[in-house]
């Protein structure tokens, strides 16, 4: 099968689905304004399931919790991966135009029979069935996501066993389906866009691709490094192996946020140069040589943030930075003057804009303008594969439909863990919207709420 390279729907489509897979994800406080759309697709008729190790507020809104074991998320979507072949509820004919590999993924979750995945996940095999039924017999499906997915050692196959899920239902590419991976952080989405991932050039265009590489090496009059670079685990790893002897920390604190603080303060420690560019003195900035004040995005710099469903936002500056604070554009530019990159400018979108094709540069007085509501994106082909969008005020009427690129998958599973029973109540029914916005739906759940976790 194959998987998908960002979200596929706008915010506005959550409202009018059918059956909504919350999974990961405690959207009512990581994410309130989208799930204010949650509850209106809920207050629609919508059914929703949540499926994360805690009960979350926003499970409460669920007509189903599913309380997974931890790091046990690709058993649970292989499983009812499985239990929607076996029923005959793939859609065959989106699997025969759209995907490569199903009878290769479709053996892999052959083994995901209910019953092993009830004992591997802690979750009754009637409550996978229920959701796998209740998924593929949807008109509408979406499928939303977070750090509950992705922030883990094998986070990659957790999303793309998701993928997995809409791609064997046919739920994406249409109106009301799809898939939503919501964003961690403020601006993920615009940094991603821009080639601030170690493998990516902007517009997310291979490093590795002689093509993408001859067009933004003519675009900065430079040869740059055909070879991907690492992320930050991969970063620490090095570390410990002697492989990375210097550092360059721009706004995040690895000296807390890591699993192991300890270890990775440890290796910050142990490096022969830390720089750290941020607004405060983090635990990081106080093992550093040199710390490099910078002003803060949202309050004192002029720019643009881009959304989780690629929305380009204005930011204006609010006050002006305090000190020898600078922007960050502005200290990266003059250390690069400094190594002797004398071309360096300002880096509004221009060079980088044409290089990169499939990102769309709106003009300030765009970014001023009323925007139809609902309407944020819509696909571009870049090289045969639709993998960007641009706002959808260039869109000529209709609905913005989307697709995604192919990528064959491999899927792994932890071995089986303690068969756990779990209690399964009444059926709940949902109220009006008001009733929702007070606590008082019902819920499933398939994991003794004891502990509120």
């Amino acid at each position: 099968m194959f998987g998908a390279g960002g979200g596929t729907s706008s915010y506005l489509e959550v409202e009018e689905t059918d059956v909504i897979l919350l999974w990961g994800s405690n959207a009512r406080e990581a994410h309130p304004i989208y799930f204010h759309h949650v509850l209106k697709g809920l207050d629609n008729g919508a059914r929703m399931f949540a499926v994360d190790p805690r009960r979350t507020s926003s499970a409460k809104f669920a007509d189903a919790w599913l309380g997974l074991n931890v790091g046990t998320d690709v058993a649970m979507a292989n499983a009812i991966g499985r239990e929607i072949i076996a029923a005959d509820l793939h859609n065959k004919d989106f699997i025969a135009h759209s995907s490569q590999g199903f009878e290769d993924y479709k053996a892999h979750v052959e083994p995901y029979t209910l019953e092993y995945a009830e004992a591997i996940t802690g979750v009754p095999a009637e409550a996978i069935r229920e959701v796998a039924h209740a998924y593929a017999s949807a008109e509408k499906a979406q499928i939303l996501w977070t750090l509950g997915i992705t922030e883990h050692h094998n986070g990659v196959d957790n999303v793309k066993s998701l993928c997995n899920l809409a791609l064997l239902t046919g739920h994406i590419g249409r109106w009301g389906s799809g898939l939503v991976p919501l964003r961690g952080q403020n601006n993920v989405q615009g940094g991603g866009d821009m080639g601030a991932l170690p493998n990516k050039f902007p517009g997310f265009q291979d490093i590795t691709n002689p093509d993408h590489r001859a067009k933004f090496e003519a675009a900065y009059g430079m040869e740059l490094n055909p070879n991907n670079g690492k992320h930050l685990t991969l970063m620490l790893e090095a570390m410990e192996h002697g492989e990375i002897k210097a550092a360059y920390c721009i706004g995040e604190n690895p000296a807390d946020s890591e699993a192991s603080a300890g270890h990775s303060r440890a290796l910050l420690e142990g490096l022969d140069i830390l720089v750290v560019q941020d607004i405060f003195m983090t635990a990081t900035a106080q093992l550093a040589d040199v710390v490099l004040p910078s002003s803060v995005g949202w309050a004192e710099c002029d720019g643009t943030v881009t959304s989780s469903e690629r929305r380009v936002q204005r930011v204006r500056a609010a006050v002006t930075p305090p000190g020898a604070c600078r922007h960050d554009h502005e200290i990266i530019g003059e250390l690069a003057k400094r190594m002797g990159v004398e071309s360096w400018g300002d880096p509004t979108p221009g060079t980088v804009g044409r290089a990169a094709v499939a990102v769309a540069a709106p003009r300030r007085h765009e970014l001023r303008a009323p925007r139809s509501r609902g309407r944020p994106a819509v696909a571009v082909s870049l090289g045969g594969s639709p993998r960007f969008a641009v706002p959808a005020r260039l869109a000529v009427g209709g609905r913005p439909r989307r697709s995604c690129p192919v990528a064959v998958l491999d899927h792994r599973a932890r071995g089986p863990e303690r068969a756990v029973d779990r209690r399964i109540p009444a059926a709940p029914h949902h109220g009006s919207f008001a009733r929702l916005l007070q606590h008082r739906c019902p819920v499933r759940w398939f994991r003794e709420p004891d502990s509120q976790r």
